[in-house]
């Protein structure tokens, strides 16, 4: 299984971003599919997952509100919308597949099936 993600880079506090995670495979073949984020001595944080069968979708209280997950199974990619960052968003965001329908991604701590290499968001003035 390969994920990609894309889209990270830097911005201002109150601004947007549009990460991209692409899978190697039909993206119907997953359960669940979302991101988690690291930051520098903090612990690893579910952010955001979907449920690829019904498009149910998970959020961190932290992001509730203004960060949006969806998908786009012709072209096997989930995106994630950020909106209002602020600096405690700067993290590595990774996503990340999950059998159990998001149950275990958005856990604490998370934990997943398959990883693909993160990309950065920072979010600074």
């Amino acid at each position: 299984v390969q994920l990609q993600a894309s889209g990270g880079g830097s911005v201002q506090p109150g601004g947007s971003l549009r990460l991209s995670c692409t899978t190697s495979r039909s993206i119907s073949r997953y359960y669940g599919i979302g991101f988690f984020r690291q930051a520098p001595g903090k612990e690893r944080e579910g952010v955001s997952c979907i449920s690829v069968s019904d498009g149910s979708t998970r959020y961190a209280d932290s992001v509730k509100g203004r960060f949006t997950i969806s998908k786009d199974n012709n072209k096997n990619t989930v995106y994630l919308q950020m909106n209002s960052l602020e600096p405690e968003d700067t993290a590595i965001y990774t996503c990340a597949t999950d059998r159990m329908y998001c149950l275990f991604l958005m856990s604490k701590p998370p934990t997943f099936d398959s990883s693909g290499q993160g990309t950065q968001v920072t979010v600074s003035s």
